[in-house]
């Protein structure tokens, strides 16, 4: 008997009258989950798509295996830097030790998130989404390998409860649920978000990896200009990612590649691409030549999560602009916060996350200016003259 028919076996068990009735949403969450649902509208349908939630989170879960195998590599790498045993150390002792590194961060992920979503549905008696398919690679990126998995825990379900489901669940969140993940860490536990320690796994596994000492440090680049340092990184390390940071967001390369199929299969805005990147750009060359900021305009752009935050945070569907003028608006505001607060404030090196949640915060009323000013226009053009 195939899954599916063994699933249409179960269902009236689910069903009104059936003797597991009330675990229904749990019962449609996995069905959804395996397949496409098998409810069709019958009338009053005026927009015909093979889209669905399902396959946009897809796609997206696929435009970021390419910074989550990087970023597997470069914490393997990482350590074997920190203990001087670079030479020595084969790719794939590297890789694996990186695998074995970051999937508890990934398992805690997704088991606590779903598991407050599935109990949160199962509370409402509503149908479970698959909003969370996202975050959960999305938040074990955006955070130091070295986070324990108790505050990791914690900020889950904070962002999940406070930051999606007490506003309606998926689609009606107005804050990114993984950048929640990371505020709640870096304002609640800022000693495990921050630092020289904590962006280097420095511990072996399984026969992998190396024990490095305790005396060991290493600041990403924008801490190193952040302490007052100056940064050693070579523009090659920059592009290609090896450098300590963030597990997804140290690579421009895999970004880039996550990029295109965004694109491509027009699931992301390139506009709001763009904006963050113009905005970005154009308050880095301003910080550079009147001396405010070391560095130049595109090593700001290639350092921290800037290019991992305007490619997979800044366009969320969700929680970003949505007309086409408020797209490019949202970019370029997005873009200059994050240098302005890396520039201006030392407490807040990266500055990324605070720039996509106050964009995120001025989403709306972006939209709602662009599409007054639509509605006015025409309305002059309407008027006899």
């Amino acid at each position: 008997m195939s899954l599916r028919n063994y699933l249409d076996k179960l269902r009236p068990k689910f069903e009104e009258g059936g003797k597991l009735h009330s675990f229904k949403s749990v019962f449609d969450g996995f069905d959804t989950f395996l397949y496409v649902p098998n409810i069709t509208s019958k009338k009053g349908v005026s927009i015909h798509d093979a889209i669905d939630t399902k396959r946009i989170m897809s796609i997206v879960v696929i435009s970021l295996i390419p910074a989550v195998l990087f970023g597997m590599y470069n914490i393997g790498y990482q350590n074997a830097i920190a203990a001087g045993k670079l030479a020595e150390t084969t790719f794939l002792n590297m890789f694996f030790y990186g695998f074995f590194a970051l999937l508890p961060n990934i398992l805690v992920s997704y088991i606590v998130g779903l598991g407050v979503e599935f109990a949160w549905a199962q509370w409402k008696g509503e149908e479970i989404q698959e909003g969370y398919l996202v975050s959960g690679i999305l938040i074990p990126l955006i955070c130091p390998v070295t986070i324990p998995l108790w505050t990791l825990i914690l900020a889950v379900v904070f962002a999940v409860i406070f930051g999606k489901e007490i506003f309606g669940g998926t689609g009606m969140n107005i804050f990114n649920v993984a950048l929640l993940v990371r505020a709640f860490l870096f304002f609640a536990y800022p000693s495990k978000m921050t630092g020289d320690k904590i962006w280097v796994d420095t511990n072996s596994c399984f026969g992998l990896g190396y024990d490095a000492p305790d005396s060991f440090t290493m600041a990403t680049p924008l801490g190193q200009i952040a302490g007052g340092g100056h940064i050693t990184t070579s523009f090659h390390d920059m592009f290609m990612g090896l450098i300590p940071g963030s597990v997804g967001e140290t690579s421009v390369i895999a970004i880039i590649i996550g990029a295109i199929i965004l694109i491509w299969t027009g699931i992301a805005s390139w506009k709001t691409m763009l904006g963050v990147f113009l905005g970005g750009g154009i308050v880095a060359f301003i910080f550079h030549v009147t001396g405010a900021s070391p560095l130049q305009w595109y090593e700001h752009l290639l350092l921290g999560g800037f290019c991992f935050g305007a490619v997979f945070m800044a366009t969320d569907p969700v929680t970003s602009c949505h007309t086409e003028i408020g797209k490019w608006i949202f970019g370029i505001i997005v873009g200059a916060m994050a240098i302005i607060v890396r520039v201006k404030n030392a407490g807040f090196p990266e500055g990324v996350m605070l720039a996509i949640l106050f964009g995120n915060l001025c989403a709306p009323f972006i939209d709602y200016c662009v599409i007054q000013s639509n509605i006015s226009k025409r309305l002059k053009r309407t008027k006899i003259k």
